[in-house]
């Protein structure tokens, strides 16, 4: 059993505000929350607008799922409890760095509705994009590219979503991107528009970053 002790929050003198005004930054920070499946392109999408981002000025980081369990969740694994448990610590390092004045692009399956609610009540209603990225299982399995799906049908990864651990779709995303039948470049466009829409970067910004 845990032990239970008494823990206060203690609230800092410097405001959300304070820091971005100190860091030079003109945008409202938020998190676009990438899901879907092994293979559907979320850390290409995520590495991809970031570097978009960051040429052009706008200060944000990727928060990628392999990555992250290199080292914070290196502890977890893959039951249903530990995804929950996975999904709720990148929220809290999220909130943190949006907190910070950064726009956080994360890269996770994410597969189950109830711990994506969890994320968003974690991170702020208002702060949190869902971005669905499509593809089907069949254009996944097609990719491959690490090897999962070939090693699942074989019976040598248990519980793999879309194999024989289920994958629960948004049911009302902010976008939804099939990235099965788009090039990477109109995909970025797609993503940009949410990034101009949420951030509310001026017109300058706005014009600078497409």
């Amino acid at each position: 059993m845990t032990e239970k002790r008494e823990i206060v929050w203690h609230q800092g003198q410097m405001t959300a505000a304070e820091r971005q005004k100190l860091l030079g930054i003109t945008h409202q920070p938020f998190v676009i929350w990438f899901t879907g499946l092994s293979g559907s392109g979320k850390s290409t999408l995520a590495f991809a607008i970031e570097r978009r981002l960051i040429s052009k000025g706008v200060l944000c980081t990727v928060l990628d799922g392999d990555n992250v369990r290199h080292g914070l969740n290196r502890d977890l694994g893959f039951s249903p409890l530990d995804r929950t448990e996975n999904i709720r610590r990148v929220a809290e390092v999220a909130r943190l760095m949006i907190d910070s004045g950064l726009i956080v692009i994360t890269s996770f399956i994410s597969p189950y509705r109830e711990d994506r609610v969890m994320a968003k009540a974690i991170i702020g209603e208002d702060k949190f994009v869902e971005v669905y990225l499509n593809a089907s299982l069949e254009a996944c399995e097609k990719r491959d590219t690490k090897g999962f799906y070939r090693k699942a049908r074989a019976g040598e990864l248990s519980g793999f979503t879309g194999i024989s651990s289920p994958y629960e779709a948004p049911e009302y995303p902010e976008l939804s991107i099939d990235t099965s039948t788009l090039t990477l470049d109109v995909c970025v466009g797609s993503l940009l528009q949410v990034v101009i829409k949420h951030s509310r970067l001026g017109d300058a910004a706005t014009n600078r970053v497409i």
